[in-house]
């Protein structure tokens, strides 16, 4: 490990730049592993700070570089950071922290363009510094189910996988200005099933992908909010991501998998919560479910059956030298260059091979275009 600082005990120490409501579910997943704990967090809100720092008892700072500051100071000790923030934010930084030497946790996406993941990814490999892609659904425990079944030959060959991730929309404005995000729910919600479903795939890569993306809720904003994207794997499974920020009644997430042999569907969403009804109202409903009378989903420990735990618990132990990374940033590389493909693909109306297209523009750009 690379610590600088006082250290309080062996655990693998993580500052959560971002205490919003990722920043909130990493710190949170941080806390439950035997193997790491929360060293401070960083907000650029006051009153998000002040509320991070009463809450796991650690320093919380305005600025990455304050951090660091303390850091090489020794008044705190930082093994890595844990990056909970808008996409455009994350390369700089990154390369900020690789820099001082210290490891990268980068929540989904990487960058909002292709040439920013790149950079993170190269800064991190010239510090010799890890740069993990956080991806928790590899870690939900129906999912890693799903997974083991496949490993064993259960279906027999695959034919097809299909992942939808469906609700209303952000909370966050961020995620509607492509400057910020770099795209609408393809790029936000779509990784989520691209990366899945290479998950699922192991070795086999992507040949070809092909998309059709639209505006029907949100008119106000330029990104898209509906996404429908298919993907062939060289040995011609295909798999269908369909993401969308235009479907009401609260967040509905599903696994399906086809083979010769069998086949498999996983309900993540609502698989484990309970059905309730209440004239009263309810306290907490499934994540960005808008009723809270009538007749709702109501969630139990969203963030084991999400992954988080299992997720940081990996990130522990990879920091930690006890185990090899399951995500890196070249995948997170390799699903934002199936990402930027998709955008191309629904731009152009064809299926897009590799090499996946590069460059510095945003990646919903070439979809933007052809829209005006």
């Amino acid at each position: 490990m690379t610590a600088t600082g006082q250290r309080e005990d062996e655990r693998v120490q993580i500052a959560v730049i971002g205490g919003a409501f990722a920043g909130t579910l990493h710190a949170e997943a941080i806390s439950l592993t035997t193997t790491a704990r929360v060293s401070a967090g960083v907000s650029r809100s006051a009153q998000t700070r002040d509320a991070f720092a009463a809450r796991w008892d650690v320093p919380a700072y305005p600025t990455l570089e304050a951090l660091l500051a303390d850091v090489t100071a020794g008044v705190v000790a930082c093994d890595a950071v844990s990056l909970a923030v808008p996409n455009h934010l994350h390369r700089p930084l990154t390369e900020l922290a690789a820099a001082h030497e210290l490891s990268v946790i980068c929540e989904k996406p990487l960058a909002p363009t292709y040439a920013d993941a790149e950079a993170m990814v190269r800064a991190c490999q010239e510090a010799g510094v890890h740069l993990l892609y956080a991806e928790q659904l590899c870690f939900a425990p129906r999912y890693r189910r799903v997974q083991q079944l496949i490993a064993a030959g259960s279906f027999g060959d695959l034919v097809q996988l299909q992942h939808w991730e469906r609700h209303g929309g952000p909370h966050a404005s961020w995620f509607y200005d492509p400057v910020q995000s770099g795209g609408g729910v393809l790029l936000d919600m779509g990784c989520h099933g691209i990366g899945v479903a290479r998950w699922l795939k192991g070795d086999i890569p992507v040949v070809g992908v092909s998309a059709q993306l639209g505006t029907f809720v949100h008119h106000e904003h330029p990104v898209e909010d509906h996404s429908l994207v298919t993907l062939r794997f060289a040995d011609g499974t295909i798999a269908v991501i369909n993401s969308s920020w235009a479907a009401p009644g609260g967040i509905d997430e599903r696994l399906e998998v086809l083979g010769t042999a069998g086949h498999v569907m996983a309900d993540l969403a609502r698989g484990q919560s309970l059905l309730a009804y209440s004239d009263a109202g309810f306290d907490a409903t499934a994540e960005k479910s808008v009723q809270q009378t009538g007749l709702a989903w109501i969630a139990h420990d969203e963030a084991w059956t999400w992954g988080w735990h299992g997720e940081f618990a990996h990130f522990a132990d990879v920091l930690a030298g006890r185990a090899e990374p399951l995500l890196t940033g070249a995948d997170g590389l390799e699903i934002l260059g199936i990402v930027s493909a998709a955008y191309v693909a629904a731009a152009e109306h064809r299926v897009v091979t590799p090499p996946w297209p590069t460059g510095d523009h945003l990646l919903v750009q070439p979809w933007l275009d052809r829209r005006r």
